[in-house]
């Protein structure tokens, strides 16, 4: 494996510099921020497995030749939505619809999502671009009244903050439920800064902080913390190959009483969502939660993501603190973060 470190002012700069040197197959291995000379710098190693000549692929599941058919149907279906695109006659809608169309491709909304709210806004004319939006984004708020599941499996690739997004979660909920027993089980013990961090703020607020490395110790955790109003599992990133499916199975989180949290951040590219929704599919009840947002320029990829999984948005995370800094997703929220820029809590 080829393993590098990049530096940059920003998570979305270093990012962006990963992907172009990288190319879209490198896995985030680890991240850090700290200061140098009074300048918050951020740090990112990234990894990329380099097969060799004459070395088979590695096993995955997919079948033999699925890279390349997989590469020419992406192929084949940007070329088909280039020809609908002359199709869509703005025309037939109204000004306003019109201009919140062409606003969002320009934010980044896909061919094909630009395509499905047009055919919405024409079955229904009398119909606003928000209320159609609503029915292909749907929205289920982090908190007690709705999310009644006692193990939450908080999910998604290294350095997105599913460590700080647990950590907030589970500060919410004490907030509205001050004797609730609240339990973290680190699953991603590996990994020494989400370590320690989650271990030290677990501590600062009375909650129960176990490691489980395997599936004799999330047993073990998972029966200490049997008494819990609510258990929050930091799951590890997958590497390519995994899936969460069969890391559940392996760990012996197959409970009905579960949900399943995806912890993303706006600023990945298309393909890099694909694969990371393909490999944090999961049955059962889950969300999307959008970290990072303060550090994005645009918000299209929201659309975007909520239509390709089918998943309600829970909550939106931004700024580096851990108190005041989440909000539980509502629609009108959503809205203004894409059509205005707005950040929740920050005005207009």
């Amino acid at each position: 494996m080829q393993v590098k470190t990049f530096t940059g002012a920003t998570s979305q700069e270093v990012l962006a510099r990963i992907k172009a040197e990288m190319g879209p197959e490198a896995v985030i291995l680890g991240n850090r921020t700290y200061r140098k000379n009074g300048v918050v710098c951020h740090e990112i190693t990234a990894g990329l497995e380099r097969q060799a000549p004459g070395e088979a692929a590695p096993a995955s599941g997919a079948p033999s030749g699925w890279g390349e058919w997989h590469k020419e149907w992406m192929q084949i279906k940007d070329q088909l939505f280039a020809l609908m695109k002359p199709a869509i006659q703005l025309e037939r809608l109204t000004p306003r619809q019109r201009v919140a169309l062409e606003y969002l491709q320009r934010e980044g909304v896909s061919d094909a999502v630009a395509v499905d709210l047009y055919k919405r806004l024409l079955a229904d004319p009398g119909a606003s671009v928000l209320e159609c939006l609503c029915g292909m984004v749907p929205v289920k708020a982090w908190g007690p009244a709705q999310w009644s599941q006692r193990v939450h499996l908080l999910v998604g690739p290294f350095g997105f903050g599913k460590t700080s997004t647990g950590l907030r979660f589970a500060l919410h909920l004490r907030k509205n439920e001050p004797e609730a027993r609240i339990a973290f089980i680190n699953a991603d013990c590996l990994r020494g800064n989400g370590r320690l961090t989650l271990r030290h703020w677990a501590e600062l607020s009375n909650f129960t902080y176990m490691e489980a490395p395997d599936r004799a110790g999330m047993e073990q955790a998972l029966a200490a913390a049997k008494n819990a109003r609510a258990v929050f599992v930091d799951v590890p990133g997958l590497a390519r190959g995994q899936n969460l499916a069969q890391w559940r199975a392996d760990m012996g989180l197959d409970m009905p009483e579960t949900a399943t949290h995806l912890v993303l951040s706006p600023f990945c590219d298309a393909l890099q969502t694909q694969e990371f929704l393909r490999r944090y599919q999961s049955d059962g009840p889950g969300s999307l939660v959008w970290t990072k947002l303060d550090e994005a320029v645009s918000f299209g990829s929201i659309v975007n993501v909520a239509c390709a999984a089918g998943l309600p948005v829970s909550a939106l995370s931004f700024g580096a603190e851990l108190k005041e800094s989440l909000a539980p997703a509502t629609e009108p929220l959503i809205w203004r973060l894409i059509f205005k820029r707005q950040i929740p809590g920050q005005a207009a």
